[in-house]
């Protein structure tokens, strides 16, 4: 029975002293938690230039880019154009050996001469096979079969005739021509080298009609594309030249999707003028597509909109302009869309004095955005201070308020 008294009193003993423990610790949390004001960082609201932009990146062509292939097979015997070389419409780029086709077109045009003959000699037969049987000398059967020769003759005339044309048109594609004019910016065959066009047309060169007018095949994505329009501005920059900016306009957004990896994207158009030759085609462009501008707007910094209280901050109100917020419009998220709709965010400015710090939120409408600033159209006035975050220092009242156990254990004011 001793023993067992003796082990209860330890346990009295025990919990007695956890309860001592965690009175001294609530109370120096306590007392840190509220003699340790937070320091916040604040953004001023100021005016000035605000520009929307859509990145993208795409790539430099001409605009008029013509594969020039060979419609017959042999062997390439003259090239008379190169890399860069300019050419003229119809100029003779290269030429293919014409010996097969030449003696092509000998056999035809011998094969229509004897078709000629033929003809010849059954009018002959034809007239006096009229005749004949004019004076009932033939039968009427013999004179059919006279006349159906004649008929059987002009018919392989014409087919003859036809075989001369096809065997002078093929003759005539073993010179190469340029279809447009321009410069030469690829060329996939050497001299000597035989080309085969039994399946598909070869592609043998490929000329650029003007480099001086270029286009850049830009991918927008789809969450971006809505603001993309004919006519907007377009900046880009290439790899090539990384400290000059070129200029553009937007002239086509296409309809058809690009799916790749289940990313949608649209093909956007952009025009370019190309006087100095700087930019060549395959060039990688880095492009910003300006969607909206602004000048003279009030302007908020990005980190102040994503500002959002800590545990131990003192926020004075939960009501901003007769509207009861949501705990997350407190946290400095978007409120509901039935309350402020697209557009209203909450911020917070500093009330009270440097060692007690209050959080006033404040309910503003934006507009556009660069990535670093928003448009203020509503709520905030030139000059105001808006918090963009807590300052870091090394004071143990700042260890204490970001303490991950002490959070949510005393309610706001």
């Amino acid at each position: 029975m001793a023993e067992k008294s003796s082990g209860g009193w330890w346990k009295w003993i025990l919990t007695g002293a956890l309860i001592v423990a965690a009175a001294v610790g609530g109370y120096f949390y306590y007392r840190h938690r509220h003699t340790a004001p937070l320091n916040f960082n604040t953004a001023i609201i100021e005016r000035g230039e605000l520009t929307a932009t859509v990145t993208a990146t795409g790539t430099l062509n001409p605009v008029v880019n013509v594969t020039v292939g060979s419609q017959v097979s042999g062997r390439i015997s003259k090239l008379n154009v190169d890399f860069n070389s300019v050419v003229k419409s119809n100029q003779v780029i290269a030429e293919i050996d014409p010996s097969t086709y030449q003696a092509a077109v000998e056999q035809a045009a011998a094969d229509l001469a004897n078709a000629k003959a033929n003809l010849e000699l059954q009018q002959i037969n034809a007239k006096r096979s009229g005749e004949l049987f004019a004076n009932k000398l033939i039968s009427e059967s013999d004179n059919d079969t006279a006349v159906a020769n004649l008929h059987e003759a002009d018919a392989m005339l014409k087919i003859k005739q036809a075989s001369l044309d096809n065997a002078m048109v093929n003759l005539g594609y073993c010179k190469i021509l340029s279809p447009v004019d321009g410069v030469v910016i690829s060329r996939a065959v050497d001299l000597g080298q035989t080309v085969a066009s039994s399946f598909s047309t070869p592609t043998l060169f490929q000329i650029a009609n003007d480099l001086t007018k270029m286009q850049i095949d830009s991918n927008v994505a789809e969450a971006d594309v809505g603001g993309v329009r004919d006519g907007q501005s377009v900046d880009f920059l290439v790899d090539a030249y990384p400290t000059r900016t070129f200029h553009g306009e937007v002239t086509q957004v296409r309809n058809s999707p690009i799916t790749v990896n289940n990313v949608v994207t649209y093909d956007t158009v952009i025009s370019v003028t190309n006087s100095d030759y700087k930019l060549k085609p395959g060039m990688t462009a880095n492009v910003s597509i300006i969607v909206a501008q602004r000048e003279e707007v009030l302007k908020i910094s990005n980190a102040a909109l994503r500002f959002r209280p800590p545990d131990n901050a003192v926020v004075l109100t939960n009501q901003v302009g007769g509207v009861i917020l949501t705990n997350d419009v407190a946290a400095g998220q978007s409120p509901r869309k039935s309350k402020g709709g697209r557009g209203v965010r909450t911020v917070y400015v500093l009330a009270g004095d440097q060692k007690a710090p209050q959080l006033k939120p404040m309910q503003i409408k934006t507009g556009i955005t660069d990535g670093i600033f928003t448009e203020v159209t509503e709520g905030l006035q030139d000059g105001d201070k808006v918090v963009s975050g807590v300052a870091q220092n090394d004071t143990p009242s700042t260890a204490a308020a970001s303490n991950p156990f002490g959070g949510g254990g005393f309610p706001r004011r």
